[in-house]
This record gives C-alpha cells, sequence and structure tokens, in this order.
C-alpha cells in the first residue's frame, strides 16, 4: 500500500520548527483544509504531550477530534494518529486509522504519513491523493511558509 515520505528544509532549528508544527497549528494549517472551512474555523490544534488529542473547533463550538499524540519529543520526534478517511470523514477507532511522524533534525523535517492499509478498499488512492501537489507537499509548504515569517 506504501507510504508517503518527504525530507523539507526548513528555515529553523529543530526546537522552534517543532514548536510551530505542534503549537502554532492554527498560524499556518490551510483552512481549506479543515471540515469547517476558512470562514467556519475557529481554532485547530494539537494537546501537548502522548495522549494529547489533535482537533478542531468549527462554528458554534463544534468540536471534531481528529487525531491522538503517540509520541511527543519537542524538537526531536512527534508521532500522531491519522483519524481522517479518503472521504474527509472521521476515523473515530484510531485501530483504523494512520500514523503520522515527523523527525525534526537541523533545519529540516522528516515526514512519514503510514497505514494506508488501513483505509480499505481505497487506501491506495488516498495515499495518492494525500502526496499529490494538493495534498501533503501543499500542507507542508504552508507549514514552510509560516517558518520563513519568523526570519
Amino acid at each position: 500500500m506504501g507510504k508517503i515520505r518527504l525530507e523539507l528544509e526548513v528555515p529553523a532549528g529543530p526546537e522552534r520548527a517543532f514548536e510551530v508544527f505542534t503549537g502554532e497549528l492554527m498560524s499556518w494549517w490551510p483552512a481549506e483544509y479543515t471540515w469547517s472551512g476558512p470562514r467556519a474555523l475557529a481554532e485547530i490544534g494539537m494537546e501537548s504531550g502522548a495522549g494529547g488529542l489533535c482537533y478542531e473547533i468549527g462554528p458554534h463550538g463544534f468540536r471534531c477530534d481528529w487525531g491522538r499524540v503517540l509520541h511527543w519529543d519537542p524538537g526531536r520526534r512527534l508521532v500522531f494518529t491519522w483519524q481522517i478517511g479518503p472521504n474527509r470523514e472521521p476515523v473515530p477507532d484510531p485501530a483504523h486509522a494512520g500514523e503520522v511522524e515527523v523527525l525534526f533534525k537541523d533545519e529540516r523535517i522528516e515526514f512519514e504519513h503510514r497505514g494506508f492499509d488501513k483505509y480499505q478498499p481505497t487506501g491506495d488512492d488516498y495515499r495518492k491523493a494525500l502526496e499529490s501537489p494538493e495534498g501533503w507537499p501543499y500542507i507542508l509548504d504552508s507549514y514552510v511558509k509560516r517558518l520563513r515569517e519568523d526570519q
């Protein structure tokens, strides 16, 4: 089924890159890639520490949890479940969700999204969509642009 692997140069050291990735999602995550959309998104965030939730808050306080932090090592490594299905539907059971891992190195990150076999029967199509220019490359480009604002 495969996985998505990307390596990006980032204009920040590992600690700052981790801080922006985890603690400042609202400043870089493309609002059009949320359930609420650009007009109604109130907040998108990630609770710190293993067990923390990845969440979105939309109109009228509606909250949707879209992942859970599995590994939290500031400035080094982050792993979280990706509980969003191929049709952008929530995947409540983490046993049926993929995982995202981000390694923070000196002025670069190594990104991996794995577990597409859990999204059957369309897992391979889902992987192809997320690795297309409109998927993770677009999302992570927004992240890099946000880091450039610090310079």
